[in-house]
């Protein structure tokens, strides 16, 4: 089943556990070094894919975050936000799913132009700006809807004092990496 598939928005409202504070359910080993690197995940899969990599657009639009991601951000709950999902290619395969929620009071500025992204990876907008800055880490265990479980990680980051949510969820291919 395509992780696309899997995935619902649902998916997201769990408990995020920050990484700054002892967590009970550690991370498999093989998935550390990933949910912990608080560098730039696109330049790290574009080195890893030797430059075979993508984004792959599959949703964007105006959406009503789930109430995990509204308590991040200190949004209302019911206020609506732009919300991009994307998948991060390498090699061909779908290493990453990728969930933004980037509320309308963010897209003002220069920060309008994350609106028009297209198949540019947010990544690399982020960490070229000399005015981001990344808020703690979180990570958990989200459930599929056929039942496996992914790691993946969260966190809030700031462009101009600006914030916006991105969630990353690490899918099974990823390890499979030569």
């Amino acid at each position: 089943m395509p992780i696309k598939a899997a995935l619902t928005q649902q998916s997201f409202n769990t408990r995020w556990i920050s990484l700054r504070r002892p967590y009970q359910q550690a991370a498999p080993q093989e998935w550390r070094s990933w949910l912990t690197d608080s560098g730039s995940l696109t330049q790290r899969l574009v080195q890893l894919s030797k430059g075979d990599f993508r984004v792959e657009v599959v949703r964007q639009g105006w959406y009503r975050p789930t109430r995990s991601e509204a308590k991040a951000l200190n949004m209302d709950h019911r206020q609506v936000a732009l919300i991009r999902e994307v998948q991060l290619i390498g090699k061909g395969q779908a290493w990453v799913f990728a969930r933004s929620i980037i509320p309308a009071q963010t897209l003002t500025g220069s920060q309008r132009q994350l609106k028009m992204l297209g198949t540019r990876s947010l990544g690399s907008r982020l960490f070229s700006d000399p005015s981001m800055r990344r808020g703690p880490l979180e990570i958990s265990k989200l459930r599929l809807t056929n039942k496996r479980e992914v790691w993946a990680r969260r966190s809030v980051f700031f462009l101009s004092d600006k914030p916006l949510l991105v969630s990353e969820v690490f899918l099974p291919q990823l390890l499979q990496v030569n």
